[in-house]
């Protein structure tokens, strides 16, 4: 299975099939259109070529029609690739991965706020604080959580 680029849709049939006016003029690389990522109305901007898209109002940002159909509906990369057309069968077979816990997005949040109390402790200690019991255990935690992600995802 791979992710063929050549596959997305145009982007000016992807974002007007998705109900958006683009507005601008007529060899403009940029078009306005409405943001429904907040409700503004002519604040994002769509490159009619690339398909990246920014909203001057929000911040939202995305390099390609693809970057926006996830952020949109809420997808994983395979899942909008795949409902795009741009995801193609090789025929390989993939390999067997076991079933995780947690999407791969999910599972860097944990350890993102994992790595943050273990940061905390850390500088706590280089400060002279003694940890408590309490404080150990929740070191304990973080470990077994940050080796337990290490193993679904290796």
């Amino acid at each position: 299975m791979s992710f063929d680029r050549n596959r997305l849709p145009d982007p000016i049939t992807y974002f007007e099939e998705l109900g958006h006016k683009l507005k601008g003029p007529h060899r403009a690389k940029w078009k306005t259109t409405n943001c429904r990522f907040h409700g503004g109305s002519d604040s994002m901007r769509v490159h009619v070529h690339t398909g990246a898209w920014v909203c001057m109002s929000c911040g939202v940002k995305g390099g390609d029609v693809l970057s926006y159909h996830m952020q949109a509906h809420g997808m994983e990369f395979i899942g909008a690739a795949k409902s795009l057309g741009a995801w193609i069968d090789d025929c390989k077979s993939e390999p067997n991965r076991k079933p995780t816990a947690l999407s791969p997005r999910a599972a860097l949040e944990v350890l993102g706020f994992e790595a943050t109390v273990c940061a905390v402790a850390a500088g706590n200690l280089a400060h002279g604080l003694t940890l408590t019991d309490a404080d150990r255990k929740r070191l304990l935690v973080c470990s077994r959580r940050i080796t337990r992600l290490a193993e679904d995802f290796a």
